[in-house]
């Protein structure tokens, strides 16, 4: 039996910038892709220089990396989606229609777009109009190497308020030619509250005419575990948090899949510490090259770790001392004894 994952790394916002991405791929190798947090385009950029320096090749060497674009406007997107292809060489550009931050909702962006079906469809007819018109219909998502635009991916919720809605999204969805529809099976009202709803997933890969990519509390190999089982279809998972808390998480989902692929049994897996240590100290190092001031780096360690102190369930005294460090002299000391 043929069996492989297709394992993407969600984009989380101030986390999984550059630096994050160039360590975790260097530490952690073969995740299919990671997703840049969002370009937020205007009517000045279609991308502005500090998000250019998070999408830049040459600061993504060796990371598979599908950028993000947040609006509602279909003119901001194109500009985008094309400055993307012909100038940093991407052949596949995601829109974000999931991102559940009353700001971007207030906005109408994000999951609040979700609620303005008839924007919606107009958003998607103008710019698949204008990609036909530019690069002819068999380009749209064949990623051709002469072609203007990237294939046209997209991350969704089930809505803004009801689940019931995605029948009308999906319908949507339905009459454009998407490359992969990503579903984060909850509503924009449950945030990450409440459980993802499977039954809602389970209509879109009975009904969906494109690839489908399941997201959504994948925090262990036991969750990832439930949702292959259940749709033993879906071949694509995005995983986020659960790749914070224990990023050693794809491998282990590689190691079971290939086994499964033999037809061997599953032994479990044990996660490294010893590798986890070298991942924490060169994600370090990098932020004390290229941040100044032990303020900088150390927000940005201690946000790592609300998510990697689950690897150390029994140290709970000592996480609360590593996120109330001061300066770096004293952070080190406490992650040495954390890792001892």
């Amino acid at each position: 039996m043929n069996r492989k994952t297709i394992l993407y790394f969600a984009p989380l916002e101030g986390i999984t910038n550059y630096t994050y991405r160039n360590v975790h791929c260097a530490c952690y190798p073969g995740l299919d892709a990671y997703f840049s947090p969002f370009l937020s385009p205007n009517q000045h950029h279609a991308i502005n220089p500090k998000e250019k320096k998070d999408i830049l090749p040459e600061n993504n060497t060796g990371v598979p990396l599908i950028p993000q674009v947040l609006t509602n406007k279909p003119e901001y997107f194109l500009a985008t989606a094309r400055e993307l292809k012909e100038l940093h060489g991407y052949e596949e550009v995601n829109l974000n229609l999931g991102c559940p931050s009353k700001t971007v909702v207030s906005k109408g962006k994000g999951s609040g777009f979700l609620a303005e079906t008839e924007k919606l469809e107009r958003f998607f007819e103008e710019v698949f109009e204008e990609i036909e018109k530019v690069d002819g219909a068999a380009s749209v998502t064949g990623g051709q190497a002469d072609c203007v635009y990237p294939r046209i991916s997209v991350k969704t919720r089930l809505g803004m308020l009801n689940a019931d809605d995605f029948v009308t999204l999906l319908e949507l969805y339905n009459r454009y030619p998407l490359s992969e529809l990503i579903i984060h099976p909850r509503v924009q009202k449950d945030f990450y509250k409440n459980s993802p709803n499977l039954e809602a997933f389970a209509d879109a890969v009975r009904v969906s005419r494109h690839s489908l990519c399941y997201n959504g509390d994948i925090c262990t190999f036991s969750d990832y575990l439930k949702v292959r089982e259940r749709f033993p279809t879906v071949e694509k998972m995005m995983i986020g948090r659960g790749l914070l808390a224990n990023p050693e998480l794809g491998m282990e989902i590689q190691a079971y899949e290939a086994r499964a692929a033999c037809g061997e049994a599953w032994n479990g897996y044990t996660v490294s510490k010893e590798k986890i240590k070298k991942y924490h100290d060169l994600l370090y190092d990098r932020y004390v090259e290229r941040m100044s001031g032990d303020t900088n780096v150390l927000f940005k360690m201690k946000e790592l770790w609300v998510f990697l102190g689950a690897q150390f369930p029994e140290e709970e005294k000592l996480l609360k001392k590593i996120k109330k460090a001061t300066g770096l002299e004293e952070y080190e000391k406490l992650v040495g004894e954390m890792f001892k």
